[in-house]
């Protein structure tokens, strides 16, 4: 059965996504976590970390300036401290918190300088918090974190460990209502791609498509759009993974990434198109980047291992890259929920030494690459799966099984242009035929043609 795809507001005659059940849900699997770790509470820096245990947000202007932290101890319920005013919302705005929102400022990136003692704050707030629990002995488990509130906190005399697999662990399985959300944020990156497709043409700017895709997914209720990745041309080989003010040209092969989120949940989505037509070197690389990601695609079941999967992708070797670390990300897979990449990850770099097992509940995105043979081309595709119970579900549907042509169609005297074809096609036999004669007339020898057009 296929996923649901709800409108975006809430109604009373049918039930939707379950926001109090989202919240609930995803609090009891850190705190279960936690309580399993030899940790006396979790404090969390990073954003994704502390909308998961909080369910608060204040924009994503915020989401790397560091600038909220979150106290989760044991056998408690989590305490916020947030940007000024953004507190007090919660304590109106947010009954699932109330008094336990409060205002906290640390050092914005080093923007506040050391002699202004907010490191200090940040580290008395925590020990405090914890003497009152009795759990200032215990080894506090922090995710991100600048140095001098890491040095603070060992002053106040607490020990810091690792945090950050406690929480990338909580959210490898996904409850309903995050898979919900996936599903959702991925619908509105298959209107996105709609639209972009059908204006594609030669005169495009790679950067009007990301203006293109962003208004699209904003109108739609996308709360932010992260990245549009549109490569085009010479640019798709090697992957430089950011966009330019390119022009786009007849016979262009193009990709593009869209990342955004909705209510956090985010999309990781790559899809790959011609302008007007295709070489035929072009056409062969995305059929076997398209086979390459099938094949992963295939194996992804409960039971199954990510090294089964990385081992189907080819070597960096195979495609032009001296080793897996130069090749990183190109064949990759990754869990994928209120950060773009989360654990497990797969890659020949990581996954055939260090397996994880697949399970239902899981969301991965898997992303394959293939070069072109004639140096420059160059094809890249992503889908979105879902594991279930028996198998797994595609969530990313705008249409990749076949390589697509935008653009406007070409008609010549003889009907439509070929949509495979090369720029620098051969000669005719016609031409070649006249290239010989007017050799022949000169009194020298022509020199071979390339092999004519038929």
């Amino acid at each position: 059965m296929a996923l649901p795809t709800y409108g975006t507001m809430a109604v009373d005659w049918e039930q939707r996504v379950d926001f109090d059940r989202l919240r609930r849900e995803r609090l009891a699997r850190a705190k279960m976590l936690l309580a399993e770790s030899s940790m006396g509470a979790l404090l969390c820096f990073d954003m994704n970390n502390v909308r998961y245990i909080t369910s608060t947000h204040i924009g994503s202007w915020a989401q790397d300036k560091n600038s909220r932290f979150t106290l989760l101890p044991q056998n408690d319920e989590p305490l916020m401290w947030d940007f000024g005013s953004a507190a007090k919302h919660h304590r109106l705005h947010c009954p699932w918190l109330g008094e336990r929102s409060q205002a906290g400022i640390p050092l914005l990136r080093g923007a506040m300088s050391p002699e202004m003692g907010r490191a200090e704050d940040v580290a008395k707030k925590i020990r405090i918090e914890l003497e009152k629990r009795g759990l200032h002995k215990e080894p506090l488990g922090v995710d991100i974190i600048e140095p001098p509130i890491l040095f603070a906190l060992q002053r106040e005399g607490i020990t810091v460990v690792d945090g950050q697999q406690i929480m990338s662990d909580a959210r490898v399985i996904k409850t309903q209502d995050e898979i919900t959300l996936l599903n959702m944020s991925a619908m509105m990156v298959d209107a996105a791609y709609h639209d972009l497709y059908c204006a594609m043409k030669p005169g495009l700017r790679e950067n009007e498509a990301v203006g293109l895709v962003s208004k699209v997914l904003y109108d739609l209720g996308s709360e932010y759009v992260e990245a549009v990745n549109a490569i085009s041309g010479e640019r798709c080989n090697p992957h430089p993974h950011v966009f330019s003010d390119r022009v786009l040209r007849p016979g262009d092969p193009l990709y593009y990434d869209i990342l955004h989120s909705y209510m956090g949940y985010r999309t990781c989505y790559y899809r790959c198109f011609t302008i007007g037509y295709a070489s035929r070197v072009m056409v062969d690389a995305y059929k076997r980047c398209r086979d390459y990601l099938d094949a992963a695609i295939s194996l992804i079941q409960p039971g199954r291992t990510t090294a089964e999967i990385a081992a189907v992708w080819p070597k960096a070797q195979e495609f032009g890259f001296p080793d897996e670390e130069a090749a990183f990300a190109l064949q990759f897979g990754h869990g994928i929920g209120l950060a773009i990449w989360e654990k497990p990850v797969i890659s020949r770099l990581v996954s055939l030494e260090h397996s994880h097992v697949i399970k239902p509940g899981m969301v991965f995105a898997l992303e394959t690459f293939w070069p072109a043979t004639d140096g420059w081309s160059a094809a890249r595709i992503e889908e979105e799966i879902v594991v279930t119970e028996t198998g797994h579900e595609v969530i990313t549907r705008f249409p990749a099984e076949k390589l697509l042509v935008a653009g406007a169609a070409y008609v010549t005297v003889d009907g439509p242009l070929e949509t495979t074809r090369e720029h620098d096609g051969p000669p005719s036999a016609r031409v070649v035929k006249m290239v010989e004669a007017s050799a022949k007339k000169e009194g020298k020898k022509a020199s071979k043609p390339r092999r004519a057009k038929r």
